[in-house]
């Protein structure tokens, strides 16, 4: 019972706070505020409270008239919407990992082609070792042949 009597003594003054407010001058020059001014005399309609914010329009274009829905959405829908937002958050997580991954290579590729670049251009001597696994090092010209394939890997990796 008490809690029929607090909700409906709320319900009264949530009334009252969106009814319609008046503002006039009484006899003795006072500036009064009300909701229902006294008669004759001259009363004011001030401004009525705001309305609720209607959510945003989204730009027509013919694919709008299939997304319109009327109303509120039903457990159904709101279960598919949030699984639909759930697998694009997905995506586009690895999308970023997938990118992150890409870079990661590039960058240590650039570092290889570099750290080869600088091993020839040195001065040292260069070794091999041939299909026989026996150790040969590189003579001055195929030195250069070498530096000038790095440079070109360098060129082509780290850009």
């Amino acid at each position: 019972m008490t809690r029929t009597l607090v909700f409906l003594a709320a319900l009264a003054f949530a009334g009252a706070a969106w009814a319609q407010q008046f503002k006039w001058i009484d006899k003795d020059g006072k500036v009064r505020y009300g909701d229902v001014p006294p008669p004759g005399v001259k009363a004011t309609p001030l401004k009525p409270p705001p309305a609720p914010a209607a959510p945003p329009r989204a730009p027509a274009t013919k694919d709008a008239s299939k997304d319109v829905k009327r109303g509120p959405l039903t457990p159904l829908e709101q279960e598919q919407e949030y699984r639909k937002r759930q697998a694009e958050a997905k995506k586009a997580a690895e999308k970023t990992a997938q990118a992150e991954k890409e870079a990661d290579a590039k960058r240590e590729n650039c570092e290889s082609a570099r750290e080869a670049l600088r091993t020839l251009e040195s001065g040292q001597r260069i070794a091999r070792t041939d299909a026989k696994g026996e150790r040969y090092y590189l003579e001055d010209a195929q030195i250069a042949q070498e530096t000038v394939k790095a440079r070109q890997s360098v060129q082509e990796a780290c850009n």
